[in-house]
């Protein structure tokens, strides 16, 4: 938390939901649950007094060869009131591997012990809010990071089941010690009911433990988390950056130097940048494929411009659920909900967890599904998502004025142009539509008369020409038009952190509930960028392995973009910009090729509400501010996600 003055006891700041009080146990209360009145759970149940212990539960892999089975350090806060009166509370798990080096939320709070190695401090509100309300927050540490044995293999098996193996030591199924080594026995304090939460990385691992059908996970609250590692790396076959898999464990990697060595070896080989094919390595770090496996409720939150996590992580994997589920799409990029819409965030949590881990009927299930920010500060509840009345709309691309294209009416007959640009910057690429840009090619509509929706997963077919074996073929969807919209490129990806603090639990000196407040970081700007997408051009039958392209012969490359849910206003233009490579975004392997594009076997595939115009005779008048990039764009550098 912030280096702000630590309140002893949380105070509510925002709408009351952030009060967490500890107050004695009444008679009345007793005789039933103490932490549940009037259907939800409150807070009756002392955080200072909980009890804090440390356990290492075994797993069944032995990924670091030393001929012991892995062991997963978790740190445990749960009610001492509860134990004492024999009342089994479940379990709030959040799984990561920041715990020790990188922090977790805005933050970026550690784990602290004190001299004897007891937990003292847990990252994040959850220990602060949840344990008081009757529950129990435990805290992993994934193999091969913090306090673990094992070794990282990046969304590969042994961190999903070391994640497993403490759903199933919840359960009674799995053993662990304290540090002591006696043993430790979690089903005389749990009723092993576990809802597993993170952002990011810890969200990931929530989707992947929850693809293998564990019992006992009942609920996950993924957030702007990974579904398919190989679409974290790659980008339909193009690189993000090489050897991605082994910067990713070196920087979480809690072991001494050498111990992981093997590891390291097979992401290097198993990742195969060489080629960028999806293979084995690549299907085992898939969840999506055992999306069927999942029992557990889903509640989804994910930023509509998170660059880091792409949109089409969640929105590949909302498809494929078949559970309770629910959805917060908000228009930052990658930041949590807690720091978006605080008060709502927390209240929706509360509900979430107290209908599917406390078994309380409190209806959530039945309220609307997704809950959408459509303009900064607006949000809408919707029954769905995607939206009910989007419809797959097949937009022609026309000839215009033999430099813009046009977006909408008949095919053109024509054809395009263009070398690859390397060093052209999507802010370069983006501005001044009207105009001819070497190095892409751009097609506008023409001015909306009534607004109209993108909701679901857009996607553009070119038949191209190429005269290299293959290239990386770039799209982005762009709204142009003057609005104020979330900032979600500064720094912070739109919000402000503030000097002012609000509570969302109880606290000790040690762990206060109190986190800085943020705002939406908002601008106005004369064009907001909707989607992207990206397509090795090698790998248009098939990501498993490579076509090369033949110069001379044509070719349709289908370029997936990500998933959006955006309005464009009446009086905007909706433009779509080709490039091939984009540094900024990726490390294309082949550059240089030279492509041609026949407008008539090309189209942009839109998840539409309503209707776009006809085009309009002339070029529509566009203006954007002069590209402020004008250099080469920054070469893309690896992320944590």
């Amino acid at each position: 938390m912030s280096g702000l003055r630590m309140r002893a006891l949380a105070v509510a700041v925002a709408a009351g939901v952030g009060a967490t009080l500890t107050i004695a146990v009444t008679p009345a209360a007793a005789a039933g649950t103490p932490h549940i009145r009037a259907g939800e759970t409150v807070p009756v149940y002392s955080y200072e007094n909980a009890v804090r212990e440390s356990v290492w539960v075994q797993t069944t892999l032995d990924n670091d060869l030393d001929g012991v089975p892995d062991r997963v350090a978790v740190d445990i806060v749960r009610p001492r009131e509860a134990a004492d009166r024999r009342i089994k509370v479940p379990v709030v798990l959040e799984a990561s591997p920041y715990y020790s080096c990188c922090g977790r939320g805005n933050e970026s709070e550690l784990k602290e012990y004190d001299a004897n190695g007891t937990i003292t401090k847990q990252p994040l509100f959850y220990d602060n809010f949840f344990v008081p309300r009757g529950y129990a927050f435990v805290a992993a540490d994934l193999a091969g990071t913090g306090r673990s044995t094992g070794c990282m293999d990046v969304g590969g098996r042994e961190e999903v089941l070391s994640a497993k193996a403490v759903v199933d030591w919840l359960n009674g199924r799995g053993r662990a010690t304290y540090a002591d080594g006696t043993p430790a026995v979690a089903t005389g304090w749990t009723n092993g009911r576990t809802g597993m939460i993170g952002k990011s990385w810890d969200g990931s691992v929530a989707n992947g433990v929850a693809a293998t059908g564990v019992e006992g996970l009942e609920t996950i609250v993924p957030i702007s988390a990974i579904s398919s590692w190989y679409d974290y790396q790659r980008y339909n076959g193009v690189l993000r950056a090489e050897d991605y898999p082994g910067y990713l464990h070196e920087v979480v990697n809690g072991r001494p130097e050498g111990v992981c060595a093997a590891t390291l070896k097979e992401l290097d080989e198993g990742s195969d940048d060489a080629t960028g094919n999806y293979n084995g390595y690549w299907a085992e770090r898939d969840f999506r494929r055992d999306a069927h496996k999942v029992h557990a409720s889903v509640l989804v939150a994910h930023g509509l411009n998170d660059t880091n996590v792409t949109t089409t992580q969640f929105a590949e994997w909302w498809d494929r659920l078949n559970v309770p589920k629910k959805i917060w799409l908000p228009q930052q990029g990658h930041v949590d909900p807690f720091d978006i819409r605080r008060a709502e965030w927390v209240e929706t949590l509360h509900k979430w967890f107290d209908r599917w881990l406390q078994g309380l009927r409190n209806g959530i299930e039945r309220e609307p599904q997704a809950t959408i920010e459509t303009a900064p500060g607006t949000w809408v509840n919707e029954r769905t998502w995607p939206a009910a009345a989007a419809r797959t709309t097949k937009v022609a691309l026309g000839n215009g004025n033999g430099t813009t294209g046009t977006l909408g009416g008949r095919p053109g007959s024509g054809f395009r142009t263009w070398t690859d640009a390397p060093d052209l910057s999507e802010a370069a690429a983006v501005a001044n539509p009207a105009g001819a840009v070497p190095g892409r090619v751009a097609f506008l509509s023409g001015p909306l008369a009534q607004g109209v929706r993108i909701s679901g997963t857009p996607s553009v077919s070119l038949r191209v020409q190429v005269d290299r074996p293959t290239t990386e073929l770039t799209a982005r969807l762009v709204d142009y038009g003057t609005a104020t919209r979330v900032n979600y490129q500064a720094r912070g990806e739109g919000i402000t952190t503030l000097t002012t603090e609000s509570c969302w639990g109880a606290s000790t000196t040690a762990d206060d509930a109190c986190y800085r407040d943020t705002a939406e970081n908002v601008v106005t700007s004369d064009h907001a960028i909707l989607a992207r997408g990206w397509q090795d051009a090698a790998h248009r039958v098939s990501l498993r392995f490579v076509t090369p392209l033949q110069p001379g012969r044509w070719y349709t490359v289908t370029v997936p973009m990500q998933a959006t849910d955006q309005r464009i206003a009446a009086g905007h233009v909706l433009g779509l910009i080709l490039q091939a490579s984009d540094n900024e975004y990726s490390t294309p392997q082949s550059t240089g090729a030279t492509i041609r594009l026949d407008l008539r076997g090309s189209s942009l595939q839109l998840p539409l509400v309503g209707r776009l115009p006809a085009p309009s005779a002339t070029t529509p008048s566009v203006s954007t501010a002069p590209s402020a990039n004008r250099s080469a764009p920054q070469r893309f550098q690896p992320l944590l996600p």
